[in-house]
């Protein structure tokens, strides 16, 4: 605690009292003067539903921009090159992507009363062991999500001083684990939506200092891209491979490319996206959103290429007190602290906290949100009331919360992004089930689930081969796959080629072509693919549109479209 930084720490803890305090108020914020408005799913855990443009652009901005963006993404440039800047086509990709099938989701699930994904496959396909496995891969992959935003926020206060040795090293993260509990536990989803407000404006301040102040003092950007490239080159010892490259090499451009696409695809399958979008108030609304929100992907490029700056200014990452490992996870705090004013690099890290934080609580009451209807009200209370159902979520939020710690010291990867593409190669699986469900029943239930097993087992299996010598792990090390690697009952149709691509790809693939084979085999002997209790115009519903009265279920059709 010698090095302890009074000054940033000061300015960093008073925003911080002040989204604390934001954050326990929030339950009466957009209440309506509703009664009782914390005690049901949909007002603790999805705000009631009415967000409208703007507090839906904060919300759901606040929600992917994380400390993914301001910590990950960059340290990933600082450490590896080129590879980092996949997270810039991803986000260019990605609303394209998801705009129809997001507007789809929130139209059945606001007709039929969905509170989380799971909800809309036990729907569908009338089948709670396929729900149950949505659930709880949803619950398993927003964990290391949640690592992440817990990981950059202690790279902040250990960049401040709070780096203590051994078990009290992780004091910082356990300090913002109770913070977070606290204030989720109190406002639900409220809370992340109004603190989100101020997130975004101090990130915006940050980065436009940063981008017009910082290349200035290193010679401007052609000075940076020298000095970079330069610094890249230089093998790591612990692999005799150079560290990395300004640009993208033979090796990883495949890797790239799918990470970008298997992101993009991932994303929004994660529950606590899906969560953003459901609170929303309308059809319009998210329309909105999904062409305004790539203006995030303009801020995110800029952020990236801090990494480079940080290498020019020959920015060392701090050792990890708790581990006596480099923290590559602090290059941008400490550049920040060596480059700015004590006063503005304690608003810098309190963008990176809150920044943080906000995201960090919506994942947790996603993931709750699962606990609660999927696995709780569907296998052990059925008859639960909404207010049981809320105080289910409030304790199981904090559960998820402690698991992303318990995730953060037992994986202890490399680069933090690692944590969000671990976790993206578990939520892709669940692409055929959500994902194409919204638009077609050809996939039968039993085979989806089949498609889902092999996926995921032969996603873990890779990611469990992956080691990394940089750091010494020999499992988990990272998501980029050496093609030689892929092993198909013993053949090896890429030999011994060093090319790389993204597990969560090729476990993709592996699901999608498991779930056609067996669904054409069931298919054909015409095993009941459960009953869809939805309707066709329930995937157009809007705002103040109420659910006609149901009509008795029919046998669904398989291949049949909505």
């Amino acid at each position: 605690m010698k090095d302890l930084k009074v000054t940033e720490l000061a300015v960093f803890a008073v925003l911080f009292l002040v989204i604390t305090v934001m954050g326990f108020f929030a339950s009466n914020w957009q209440s309506g003067g509703a009664k009782n408005k914390l005690e049901s799913l949909d007002e603790w855990g999805l705000g009631g539903r009415k967000f409208g443009s703007w507090i839906t652009w904060f919300l759901v901005g606040g929600d992917l921009y994380t400390a993914y963006t301001f910590v990950a993404v960059p340290a990933l440039v600082f450490g590896a090159g080129a590879i980092g800047f996949f997270a810039l086509p991803y986000t260019v990709v990605l609303y394209p992507m998801v705009f129809l099938p997001l507007v789809r989701m929130w139209s059945v699930s606001r007709r039929k009363g969905y509170v989380t994904p799971a909800d809309f496959v036990r729907g569908r396909y009338q089948s709670p062991t396929l729900a149950l496995i949505v659930a709880i891969t949803g619950i398993v992959a927003t964990m290391p999500y949640i690592a992440l935003q817990l990981v950059g926020l202690e790279s902040v206060l250990r960049t401040m001083g709070l780096n203590a040795s051994g078990l009290a090293g992780h004091l910082p993260l356990f300090i913002a684990f109770l913070i977070l509990a606290l204030y989720t536990y109190r406002s639900g989803l409220r809370a992340p939506a109004l603190i989100a407000f101020v997130k975004d404006g101090l990130i915006y301040l940050v980065i436009i200092v940063a981008v017009i102040y910082l290349p200035s003092k290193f010679g401007g950007w052609g000075a940076i891209f020298d000095k970079s490239a330069t610094a890249l080159a230089v093998k790591n010892p612990a692999t005799g491979a150079a560290k990395g490259s300004i640009l993208l090499t033979g090796n990883n451009q495949l890797q790239y490319a799918t990470l970008a696409l298997g992101s993009a695809l991932a994303l929004f399958l994660y529950p606590h996206s899906v969560t953003g979008i459901l609170a929303s108030r309308g059809r319009k609304v998210i329309k909105r959103n999904m062409v305004a929100l790539p203006a995030y992907s303009f801020l995110l490029g800029l952020l990236a290429l801090l990494g480079y700056v940080a290498i020019a200014a020959g920015v060392k990452p701090l050792t990890n007190g708790a581990t006596g490992k480099p923290d590559s996870n602090t290059v941008i705090p400490v550049l920040f602290n060596n480059e700015f004013p004590s006063w503005f690099a304690g608003i810098a890290y309190a963008a990176i906290g809150i920044g943080a934080l906000v995201p960090a609580a919506i994942m947790s009451i996603a993931a709750a949100n699962l606990w609660t209807r999927n696995i709780y009200k569907e296998y052990l209370v059925k008859t639960a009331t909404p207010k049981q159902e809320a105080r289910q979520a409030k304790l199981a939020s904090l559960v998820v919360k402690a698991g992303a710690v318990v995730f953060i010291v037992a994986v202890d990867p490399q680069f933090s992004i690692d944590l969000q593409l671990i976790g993206g190669v578990i939520i892709l699986q669940t692409l055929p089930a959500v994902g194409i469900a919204l638009y077609t029943r050809w996939f039968h239930r039993w085979a989806l689930i089949a498609g889902w097993a092999g996926g995921m087992g032969y996603g873990l299996f890779l990611l469990y081969g992956i080691g990394n010598p940089a750091n010494g792990k020999k499992h988990f090390g990272g998501s980029a796959l050496p093609l030689s690697k892929i092993d198909v009952f013993g053949w090896t149709p890429f030999g011994d080629s060093p090319v790389q691509i993204y597990v969560g790809f090729v476990a993709l693939i592996v699901n999608l072509a498991v779930a056609v084979v067996v669904s054409l085999v069931l298919n054909a002997a015409k095993v009941s693919n459960g009953v869809d209790e939805t309707m066709p115009e329930d995937y157009h519903a809007d705002e103040g549109e109420d659910s006609p009265p149901a009509p008795p279920p029919v046998p669904a059709i398989p291949g049949e479209l909505s």
